[in-house]
Protein backbone atom coordinates (compact mmCIF):
# COMPACT_ATOMS: atom_id res chain seq x y z
CA UNK A 1 0.00 0.00 0.00
CA UNK A 2 1.49 3.30 -1.09
CA UNK A 3 2.05 5.69 1.76
CA UNK A 4 0.41 9.09 1.42
CA UNK A 5 1.36 12.25 3.26
CA UNK A 6 -1.58 14.41 4.32
CA UNK A 7 -0.76 18.10 4.71
CA UNK A 8 -2.38 20.01 7.56
CA UNK A 9 -2.54 23.75 8.01
CA UNK A 10 -0.37 24.85 10.93
CA UNK A 11 -0.53 28.62 10.88
CA UNK A 12 2.13 31.09 9.78
CA UNK A 13 4.92 28.63 10.53
CA UNK A 14 3.53 26.25 7.91
CA UNK A 15 3.45 29.00 5.30
CA UNK A 16 6.94 30.15 6.17
CA UNK A 17 8.21 26.58 5.81
CA UNK A 18 6.81 26.47 2.29
CA UNK A 19 8.26 29.90 1.56
CA UNK A 20 4.87 31.27 0.60
CA UNK A 21 4.66 34.32 2.84
CA UNK A 22 1.39 35.81 4.12
CA UNK A 23 -2.21 35.22 3.17
CA UNK A 24 -3.37 36.33 -0.25
CA UNK A 25 -6.78 37.74 -1.06
CA UNK A 26 -9.43 35.84 -3.00
CA UNK A 27 -8.45 37.47 -6.30
CA UNK A 28 -7.29 35.61 -9.40
CA UNK A 29 -3.90 36.60 -10.78
CA UNK A 30 -3.55 37.24 -14.54
CA UNK A 31 -1.99 33.78 -14.91
CA UNK A 32 -5.13 32.23 -13.45
CA UNK A 33 -7.66 33.87 -15.73
CA UNK A 34 -7.72 31.35 -18.58
CA UNK A 35 -10.65 29.24 -17.36
CA UNK A 36 -10.79 25.70 -16.02
CA UNK A 37 -11.58 22.31 -17.56
CA UNK A 38 -13.66 20.03 -15.34
CA UNK A 39 -13.74 16.26 -15.86
CA UNK A 40 -16.27 14.19 -13.94
CA UNK A 41 -14.78 10.92 -12.70
CA UNK A 42 -17.97 9.67 -11.04
CA UNK A 43 -19.79 10.23 -7.74
CA UNK A 44 -18.19 13.35 -6.13
CA UNK A 45 -14.82 13.01 -7.88
CA UNK A 46 -13.67 15.63 -10.39
CA UNK A 47 -10.40 16.64 -12.01
CA UNK A 48 -9.91 20.41 -12.40
CA UNK A 49 -7.27 21.51 -14.92
CA UNK A 50 -6.31 25.14 -15.38
CA UNK A 51 -3.87 27.82 -14.27
CA UNK A 52 -1.02 25.35 -14.69
CA UNK A 53 -2.43 22.90 -12.11
CA UNK A 54 -4.38 19.66 -11.97
CA UNK A 55 -6.52 19.39 -8.83
CA UNK A 56 -8.27 16.10 -8.08
CA UNK A 57 -11.24 16.07 -5.71
CA UNK A 58 -12.51 13.04 -3.80
CA UNK A 59 -10.99 9.95 -5.42
CA UNK A 60 -12.97 6.85 -4.43
CA UNK A 61 -12.58 3.09 -4.34
CA UNK A 62 -14.62 1.96 -7.33
CA UNK A 63 -14.52 -1.78 -6.78
CA UNK A 64 -12.74 -4.48 -4.88
CA UNK A 65 -12.04 -7.89 -6.46
CA UNK A 66 -15.31 -9.84 -6.47
CA UNK A 67 -16.97 -7.33 -4.13
CA UNK A 68 -19.08 -4.44 -5.51
CA UNK A 69 -18.72 -1.25 -3.50
CA UNK A 70 -21.98 0.65 -2.97
CA UNK A 71 -22.79 3.61 -5.18
CA UNK A 72 -19.41 3.69 -6.98
CA UNK A 73 -19.25 0.01 -7.97
CA UNK A 74 -19.60 0.59 -11.73
CA UNK A 75 -17.34 3.60 -12.14
CA UNK A 76 -13.80 3.29 -13.44
CA UNK A 77 -11.02 4.12 -11.02
CA UNK A 78 -10.62 7.92 -10.62
CA UNK A 79 -6.90 7.50 -9.94
CA UNK A 80 -5.63 10.03 -12.49
CA UNK A 81 -2.48 12.12 -12.52
CA UNK A 82 -2.74 15.33 -10.47
CA UNK A 83 -0.64 17.86 -8.59
CA UNK A 84 -2.97 18.37 -5.63
CA UNK A 85 -5.68 16.13 -4.15
CA UNK A 86 -8.55 17.43 -2.01
CA UNK A 87 -10.52 14.89 0.01
CA UNK A 88 -13.68 15.61 1.97
CA UNK A 89 -13.24 12.69 4.37
CA UNK A 90 -11.32 9.43 4.81
CA UNK A 91 -14.33 7.35 3.70
CA UNK A 92 -13.79 4.99 0.77
CA UNK A 93 -16.23 6.85 -1.49
CA UNK A 94 -14.45 10.22 -1.23
CA UNK A 95 -10.99 9.72 0.19
CA UNK A 96 -9.36 6.60 -1.27
CA UNK A 97 -5.69 7.36 -1.94
CA UNK A 98 -4.02 3.99 -2.50
CA UNK A 99 -4.10 3.93 -6.30
CA UNK A 100 -3.08 7.51 -7.08
CA UNK A 101 -0.18 7.81 -9.53
CA UNK A 102 2.83 10.00 -8.84
CA UNK A 103 3.22 11.89 -5.59
CA UNK A 104 0.53 14.57 -5.40
CA UNK A 105 0.13 16.69 -2.30
CA UNK A 106 -2.99 15.75 -0.35
CA UNK A 107 -5.20 18.05 1.70
CA UNK A 108 -7.64 16.43 4.08
CA UNK A 109 -8.37 18.81 6.97
CA UNK A 110 -10.09 22.16 7.43
CA UNK A 111 -7.73 25.13 7.19
CA UNK A 112 -6.11 27.55 4.78
CA UNK A 113 -3.38 26.35 2.42
CA UNK A 114 -1.27 28.69 0.31
CA UNK A 115 0.72 27.95 -2.83
CA UNK A 116 2.10 30.29 -5.51
CA UNK A 117 -0.96 31.88 -7.15
CA UNK A 118 -3.30 29.48 -5.38
CA UNK A 119 -5.15 29.62 -2.08
CA UNK A 120 -7.25 26.65 -0.98
CA UNK A 121 -9.58 26.78 2.00
CA UNK A 122 -11.15 23.78 3.69
CA UNK A 123 -14.24 24.41 5.82
CA UNK A 124 -15.52 21.72 8.18
CA UNK A 125 -19.18 20.71 8.42
CA UNK A 126 -20.80 17.59 9.95
CA UNK A 127 -20.88 14.58 7.61
CA UNK A 128 -24.21 13.43 9.04
CA UNK A 129 -27.34 14.82 10.67
CA UNK A 130 -26.09 13.96 14.15
CA UNK A 131 -23.39 16.57 14.56
CA UNK A 132 -20.74 14.31 13.03
CA UNK A 133 -21.20 11.53 15.59
CA UNK A 134 -21.61 8.84 12.91
CA UNK A 135 -19.34 9.91 10.06
CA UNK A 136 -17.22 12.71 11.50
CA UNK A 137 -16.38 15.91 9.64
CA UNK A 138 -16.84 16.63 5.95
CA UNK A 139 -14.55 19.25 4.43
CA UNK A 140 -15.99 21.73 1.95
CA UNK A 141 -13.24 23.01 -0.37
CA UNK A 142 -13.04 26.50 -1.83
CA UNK A 143 -10.44 27.78 -4.29
CA UNK A 144 -10.00 29.96 -7.37
CA UNK A 145 -8.66 28.32 -10.50
CA UNK A 146 -8.55 29.82 -13.96
CA UNK A 147 -10.27 32.94 -12.65
CA UNK A 148 -13.30 30.95 -11.42
CA UNK A 149 -14.32 30.64 -7.76
CA UNK A 150 -15.06 26.96 -7.13
CA UNK A 151 -16.76 25.36 -4.12
CA UNK A 152 -16.90 21.57 -3.77
CA UNK A 153 -19.18 20.56 -0.90
CA UNK A 154 -18.10 16.91 -0.77
CA UNK A 155 -20.62 14.99 1.33
CA UNK A 156 -22.04 17.83 3.39
CA UNK A 157 -25.07 16.73 5.40
CA UNK A 158 -25.67 19.58 7.88
CA UNK A 159 -27.22 22.99 7.13
CA UNK A 160 -24.76 25.79 6.50
CA UNK A 161 -24.23 28.05 9.52
CA UNK A 162 -23.66 31.80 9.24
CA UNK A 163 -19.91 31.46 9.80
CA UNK A 164 -19.64 28.91 6.99
CA UNK A 165 -21.70 31.07 4.68
CA UNK A 166 -19.36 34.01 5.29
CA UNK A 167 -16.28 31.90 4.56
CA UNK A 168 -17.76 30.45 1.38
CA UNK A 169 -19.15 33.67 -0.03
CA UNK A 170 -20.88 33.41 -3.40
CA UNK A 171 -19.33 30.69 -5.58
CA UNK A 172 -19.15 30.95 -9.32
CA UNK A 173 -19.58 27.17 -9.48
CA UNK A 174 -21.02 25.00 -6.69
CA UNK A 175 -20.59 21.21 -6.64
CA UNK A 176 -23.35 20.04 -4.31
CA UNK A 177 -24.44 16.52 -3.23
CA UNK A 178 -28.11 15.86 -3.95
CA UNK A 179 -28.78 12.12 -3.52
CA UNK A 180 -29.29 11.91 0.22
CA UNK A 181 -28.51 8.85 2.27
CA UNK A 182 -27.10 9.02 5.82
CA UNK A 183 -24.09 11.20 4.98
CA UNK A 184 -24.98 13.78 2.32
CA UNK A 185 -27.70 16.27 1.41
CA UNK A 186 -31.10 15.15 0.26
CA UNK A 187 -32.60 16.94 -2.73
CA UNK A 188 -34.42 19.32 -0.36
CA UNK A 189 -31.29 20.05 1.68
CA UNK A 190 -29.26 20.59 -1.48
CA UNK A 191 -31.83 23.04 -2.83
CA UNK A 192 -31.60 24.99 0.44
CA UNK A 193 -27.81 25.14 0.19
CA UNK A 194 -28.12 26.46 -3.36
CA UNK A 195 -30.53 29.15 -2.20
CA UNK A 196 -28.17 30.09 0.63
CA UNK A 197 -24.96 30.35 -1.43
CA UNK A 198 -26.58 31.64 -4.64
CA UNK A 199 -23.98 30.30 -7.11
CA UNK A 200 -23.95 31.16 -10.80
CA UNK A 201 -23.62 27.52 -11.84
CA UNK A 202 -24.74 24.40 -9.92
CA UNK A 203 -23.22 20.98 -10.63
CA UNK A 204 -25.12 18.17 -8.85
CA UNK A 205 -23.01 15.33 -7.39
CA UNK A 206 -23.46 12.26 -5.18
CA UNK A 207 -26.57 10.82 -6.81
CA UNK A 208 -27.51 7.35 -7.94
CA UNK A 209 -26.48 6.30 -11.45
CA UNK A 210 -26.19 2.97 -13.23
CA UNK A 211 -22.82 2.58 -11.47
CA UNK A 212 -24.64 1.75 -8.22
CA UNK A 213 -24.70 -1.74 -6.80
CA UNK A 214 -28.46 -2.29 -6.32
CA UNK A 215 -28.00 -4.13 -3.03
CA UNK A 216 -25.68 -1.71 -1.25
CA UNK A 217 -26.22 1.80 -2.66
CA UNK A 218 -28.40 3.94 -0.36
CA UNK A 219 -28.78 7.18 -2.33
CA UNK A 220 -31.41 8.53 -4.73
CA UNK A 221 -31.17 9.66 -8.33
CA UNK A 222 -30.99 13.18 -9.76
CA UNK A 223 -34.64 13.70 -10.73
CA UNK A 224 -35.85 14.75 -7.28
CA UNK A 225 -33.37 17.62 -7.12
CA UNK A 226 -34.16 18.80 -10.66
CA UNK A 227 -37.89 18.76 -9.86
CA UNK A 228 -37.33 20.96 -6.81
CA UNK A 229 -35.26 23.38 -8.92
CA UNK A 230 -37.98 23.70 -11.57
CA UNK A 231 -37.63 27.03 -13.32
CA UNK A 232 -33.83 26.99 -13.18
CA UNK A 233 -32.35 26.40 -16.65
CA UNK A 234 -30.61 23.03 -17.03
CA UNK A 235 -27.72 22.38 -19.43
CA UNK A 236 -26.19 18.99 -20.09
CA UNK A 237 -22.61 18.09 -20.89
CA UNK A 238 -20.50 14.97 -21.23
CA UNK A 239 -17.76 13.92 -18.86
CA UNK A 240 -15.77 17.09 -19.53
CA UNK A 241 -16.65 20.77 -19.69
CA UNK A 242 -14.54 23.89 -20.04
CA UNK A 243 -15.61 26.98 -18.12
CA UNK A 244 -14.55 30.56 -18.74
CA UNK A 245 -15.43 33.47 -16.45
CA UNK A 246 -17.33 35.10 -19.32
CA UNK A 247 -19.34 31.92 -19.99
CA UNK A 248 -20.98 31.89 -16.57
CA UNK A 249 -24.47 33.39 -16.16
CA UNK A 250 -24.33 37.16 -15.67
CA UNK A 251 -27.57 36.99 -13.68
CA UNK A 252 -29.56 34.20 -12.09
CA UNK A 253 -28.17 30.68 -12.13
CA UNK A 254 -27.96 27.57 -14.25
CA UNK A 255 -27.74 23.86 -13.42
CA UNK A 256 -25.08 21.89 -15.29
CA UNK A 257 -25.67 18.12 -15.41
CA UNK A 258 -22.63 16.10 -16.43
CA UNK A 259 -22.89 12.66 -18.03
CA UNK A 260 -20.61 9.73 -17.30
CA UNK A 261 -19.46 7.64 -20.30
CA UNK A 262 -20.28 4.09 -19.20
CA UNK A 263 -19.16 1.13 -21.25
Amino acid sequence: MKRRHLVRYAGAGFLATLGLGGMSQWRPTPAQSSGVTVRWLGHTSFLFSGGGRRILANPFRSNWPNEPIGCTAGYRSPAVASDLVLISSRLFDEGYLNELPGDPQILSDPGVYEYPNLRVQGIGIPHDREGGRRFGTNVIWRWNQGGINLVHMGGAAAPLQVEQQILLGRPDVLFVPVGGGPKAYTAEEAAQAVQTLNPKLVVPTHYRTQAADPETCDIEGLDGFLALMEGTPVSRAGETMTLQPASLPSSGRRIQVMSYAFG
